[in-house]
Parts: C-alpha cells; sequence; structure tokens
C-alpha cells in the first residue's frame, strides 16, 4: 500500500505535516483529495449528526470510526448549507481529521489510523 495517502513512509519526510498518532497532513493535495474521493464513492453514512448537532458523543463515534476505517462518511440532517459547512468543519477539527469532500448533507473525513506499535 506504499504511495496511498496515510502512508507513514510516503508522509514521514514531507514539510507541514502535524504527527497525530503517525502523521497527519494539515491540508491533502489534489491528487490525494481524488484518490480518496475515488475510495469514498462505495461508502455509506457511518454516522449520522440530527438535531442535537455536534456533540461530545458525535465526536466520539466519528473518532471510532475514523480508528477503525481511516474514511469515512458523515451524513448531517441540517438543512441550511452555510450550517453544514461550518458543522463540517467543526467536525473535522475536533476530530483532527481531514475534510475530503462535502456533497450535499454527506462530508467525507479522512485520518491514517493510528499505528499500534508506536506505543
Amino acid at each position: 500500500m506504499s504511495g496511498e495517502p496515510g502512508d507513514p513512509q510516503r508522509l514521514g519526510g514531507r514539510p507541514g505535516l502535524t504527527h497525530y498518532n503517525g502523521w497527519m497532513p494539515v491540508a491533502l493535495t489534489a491528487r490525494e483529495r481524488a484518490q480518496l474521493k475515488a475510495r469514498a464513492h462505495a461508502l455509506e453514512p457511518v454516522v449520522q449528526i440530527g438535531q442535537a448537532g455536534l456533540t461530545d458523543s458525535v465526536v466520539v463515534e466519528v473518532n471510532r470510526a475514523l480508528d477503525a476505517h481511516e474514511l469515512i462518511k458523515v451524513k448531517v440532517g441540517d438543512k441550511d448549507r452555510d450550517a453544514r459547512a461550518d458543522l463540517g468543519g467543526a467536525l473535522a477539527e475536533r476530530a483532527d481529521a481531514a475534510v475530503v469532500q462535502r456533497v450535499g448533507r454527506i462530508i467525507v473525513l479522512w485520518r491514517p489510523r493510528p499505528d499500534d506499535d508506536a506505543e
């Protein structure tokens, strides 16, 4: 899997990275974003955000899903476009993930899986 987004060997020496149980790019390149969008195409949303909005339990579930899957879709129930965009950015920040894309009420998030042997 060398060369895929999140590969520590590929990301390790690149400037502009922050550390998150591995290496997390602050901003995805166009090529990385395109690869992740292609991988996310077949996915179904694993987390839904309802009327309560961005609660601690939603963030916990998103973190759990990102740890397990690395790339997830989140469905947002809010009808206001600006509120969905703000919520997506806030969720990505709290989950320490990158927003790959937003289409309608679906937000695609990516965060590399934590390394088990990094402890």
